[in-house]
């Protein structure tokens, strides 16, 4: 098993002894969101830490997306628990990427493919996807190599 499975195990029996409900229920879901994925496909299997972290980023950008689509509809308080529940999942996310270490990258990933213009953008992401994995949001890496290769 997964040590950072293991972990929100563990967090999950401690959270309960502690009566915190907003770290329970993001656990539990966290839990549940991890066994489909390991169940889906032809056979289950056991997932990575890596696999982990991709299902719980997965998670994370559902609550920040549904906070917004709440936070739009006036409905503050729902807004609000959904913030808690993303809070609580980027704790066992790996550290974000500044903006300033995410454009360091870009610059690396573009020297190293040699690209220039916008049409070498696939180039670039293929070399950059890996640094940047769990460390990074996909939408805001592909924004950073555009602005670069644009200018």
């Amino acid at each position: 098993m997964s040590a950072l499975k293991d972990k929100l195990k563990a967090d999950l029996s401690t959270s309960m002894k502690a009566r915190d409900e907003v770290r329970l229920r993001t656990i539990r879901m966290a839990l549940a969101a991890i066994n489909v994925e390991e169940v889906a496909g032809k056979s289950a299997r056991e997932l990575s830490d890596d696999e982990v972290v991709k299902v719980l980023t997965r998670e994370a950008k559902k609550r920040r997306e549904a906070s917004e689509a709440f936070a739009n509809a006036g409905r503050a308080e729902q807004a609000q628990a959904e913030l808690d529940e993303q809070a609580v999942l980027e704790e066992y996310l790996p550290a974000q990427l500044s903006d300033e270490e995410l454009g360091a990258l870009v610059d690396e990933a573009i020297a190293e493919s040699g690209a220039s213009g916008p049409k070498a953008m696939g180039q670039v992401m293929k070399i950059l996807n890996p640094k940047v994995a769990g460390r990074a949001e996909g939408g805001r890496v592909a924004q950073a190599v555009r602005d670069r290769l644009a200018s």
